[in-house]
């Protein structure tokens, strides 16, 4: 049994529901309070006016953070951390005037990362995986969904999926497996769409159900990607074998992706710069949360997302750092606070619950992690002393995380 004393303010108490609209703005916290982890769990907690009292019989270790933050770990809801190398070279054509779009059709973006990940083995992406995934841990993330769609044939797919089976093995953070075989089309099928579609749904598909090997489907549904025929073809697949959608929309454009997503019942749509009323009104009496993911529109240079209108019209927001090789390289979600708050103009609070207990719904954990509740995953983490929560978003290059916990075990 582990219990953290003198906590400056534990943050984040028993935020189990959904976070909604104005409701973003407040975070349910304690002042001077204590946090006790026991067999891997949130046993229990309260202000140190009512500090439990122990005996010499108890094994109880006591830990006084006196001046510091306690909080859950972040949930960070998409990630592509599979990946065999980094695109470098792609970055240096952005800024050369070239666009994403035009990299792409050109044979790079994620075709570029899907010939290298078919010629990488097994076991140098697990190493190199596993070394992002550390440095994730390291920076308060305590949760995380992976996703495939850097192979984009039969065999790397499964790759990419039996790796992410691994990760969950080699740590006690919780993972979540995507399978995204529909990324984009490879350049073999530019003139047959249908046939990879077909081999998705044909032979990848049974594979991926039969070995467990995912939690979630998804399909890059955008402007020179799939198309909403192509989208709910792939969704309905998906759901026959058990597999539960979540969407890249309006990264782009506007083509109906985020309406589709709602009528499957999706879990997320994530990205949705271009975002009108149409997809508010669909969204809002729907449980399919907007997941936002501002380090690729900072990486990328596109308009950011409308974070502000979305808030106000009463929808729940939730935060992810899309860490990936092409278009977001980086797993840092005290990062993506800062730029929600900063460029989205989401204030810390509303930021906090979007990376929290909001990201937790969007890749369905919320029962065991996002937020400080009696019986979820004792994943949480110790800020430094700070003079706020508003400090972390705000102090964008400092790292004011001092220690993680991952299942009550400092990591």
């Amino acid at each position: 049994m582990l219990i953290l004393k003198n906590i400056k303010q534990l943050v984040q108490v028993n935020t189990n529901e959904l976070v909604r609209g104005k409701e973003m703005a407040t975070l349910n916290t304690i002042d001077n309070a204590w946090l006790c982890m026991h067999h891997g769990k949130i046993d229990s907690f309260g202000a140190m006016d009512n500090f439990p009292k122990f005996t010499e019989h108890d094994k109880v270790e006591i830990k006084d953070v006196s001046g510091k933050y306690v909080m859950p770990c972040w949930c960070d809801s998409h990630t592509h951390i599979v990946f065999a190398g980094p695109r470098h070279s792609e970055f240096v054509d952005r800024i050369k005037g070239l666009s994403y779009e035009q990299i792409a059709a050109n044979g790079g973006g994620i075709l570029n990362s899907a010939l290298l990940l078919n010629q990488t083995t097994e076991e140098e992406l697990l190493e190199s995986a596993y070394h992002r995934l550390r440095n994730m841990i390291h920076l308060g993330t305590g949760a995380i969904e992976i996703k495939s769609g850097y192979g984009l044939t039969v065999e790397g797919e499964l790759k990419m999926l039996r790796v992410i089976q691994q990760l969950k093995q080699m740590t006690n953070v919780i993972i979540k497996s995507n399978f995204l075989g529909a990324h984009a089309i490879p350049l073999q099928y530019k003139n047959n769409r249908q046939a990879y579609i077909d081999l998705i749904i044909d032979k990848m598909l049974p594979i991926v159900a039969e070995e467990k090997l995912a939690d979630f489907i998804d399909v890059f549904c955008d402007r020179g990607f799939y198309t909403i025929q192509e989208l709910e073809q792939i969704l309905e697949a998906g759901i026959k074998y058990g597999l539960t959608p979540k969407i890249h929309a309006n990264q782009l454009d506007n083509i109906g992706a985020v309406q589709v997503a709602v009528k499957y019942g999706a879990a997320s749509v994530d990205h949705c710069e271009h975002i009108t009323h149409a997809e508010i009104d669909s969204l809002l009496p729907s449980q399919t949360i907007p997941t936002l993911l501002p380090s690729a529109a900072f990486f990328l240079g596109l308009n950011y997302q409308p974070a502000r209108f979305m808030i106000d019209s009463g929808l729940p927001i939730a935060l992810a750092t899309d860490y990936n090789p092409g278009s977001s390289p980086s797993g840092s979600m005290p990062f993506v606070l800062s730029l929600a708050c900063i460029k989205l103009k989401m204030t810390p609070a509303e930021a906090i619950n979007a990376a929290t207990i909001n990201s937790a719904y969007a890749m369905k954990v919320n029962n065991i992690a996002g937020s400080i509740s009696k019986g979820k995953a004792a994943n949480v983490f110790v800020t430094n002393k700070i003079p706020s929560l508003d400090y972390i978003p705000y102090s964008f290059t400092e790292n004011c995380i001092e220690q993680v916990y991952i299942k009550g075990k400092l990591v």
